[in-house]
C-alpha cells in the first residue's frame, strides 16, 4: 500500500476524503492551513487546504484504484507519466510533524508584514537584510529591499527562507 494524491473538484478536499474515509475504509490525509486573512476588511482567523484541490489517500493501487479514482467529486489521481505517481510515506509524516500537537492544521506563527527587517537565511543571498515592502498574492513569497553593494535591490523571496530580526 501507498499514498497518492487525489485531485479534486474546487472546494471539494474534505468531501472526497470522508468518502473514502468512510465508505471505502481508506486512510486519508488532507493537510489544513490555519492563517489570518482579510475578509471584508475584516482580519479573520482562517482554515483551508494547505494545497487547495488535494489530497493524499493511503491504499493498494490493484485493488482500490477504481473505486478511488470514480468516487464523488475527485477527478482523477496525480499521474506522473502514465501510472499514478507514489507520495513518499517520508513526505507525509513530515507534513503531520509540521501540524503537531493539532490534528492536520498547520498554523503559520508569525506572519511577515510589510515594514519588518528581516535577514535571508538560505539560498544565494544568505545573510543579507532585507526589508518587506508587500506580500505577494501567492502567500509564499515576498517582496523584499535588499540592501546590496550600497544599492536598494527588489527582489522576491521565499517566505522559507526568511527570518524575523527583531
Amino acid at each position: 500500500m501507498n499514498w497518492y494524491c487525489i485531485h479534486t473538484k474546487p472546494q471539494k478536499e474534505a468531501q472526497v476524503a470522508a468518502f473514502c474515509h468512510e465508505q471505502l475504509g481508506l486512510e486519508t490525509y488532507l493537510p489544513r492551513l490555519r492563517e489570518y486573512r482579510t475578509i471584508r476588511r475584516v482580519r479573520r482567523l482562517t482554515t483551508r487546504p494547505l494545497f487547495p484541490r488535494y489530497l493524499f489517500c493511503h491504499f493498494d493501487l490493484t485493488t482500490d484504484y477504481r473505486s478511488v479514482r470514480y468516487a464523488p467529486d475527485a477527478l482523477n489521481l496525480v499521474h506522473h507519466g502514465s501510472w499514478p505517481a507514489v507520495v513518499p510515506h517520508v513526505l507525509i509524516g513530515e507534513l503531520r510533524a509540521w501540524a503537531g500537537q493539532e490534528h492536520d492544521i498547520i498554523t503559520l506563527d508569525s506572519p511577515l508584514r510589510p515594514g519588518d527587517n528581516v535577514e535571508i537565511t538560505s539560498g544565494p543571498l544568505r545573510g543579507l537584510s532585507a526589508v518587506i515592502l508587500r506580500a505577494t498574492s501567492d502567500r509564499d513569497r515576498v517582496a523584499v529591499l535588499l540592501s546590496v553593494l550600497q544599492e536598494n535591490t527588489l527582489a522576491t523571496i521565499s517566505r522559507t527562507q526568511l527570518r524575523k530580526v527583531e
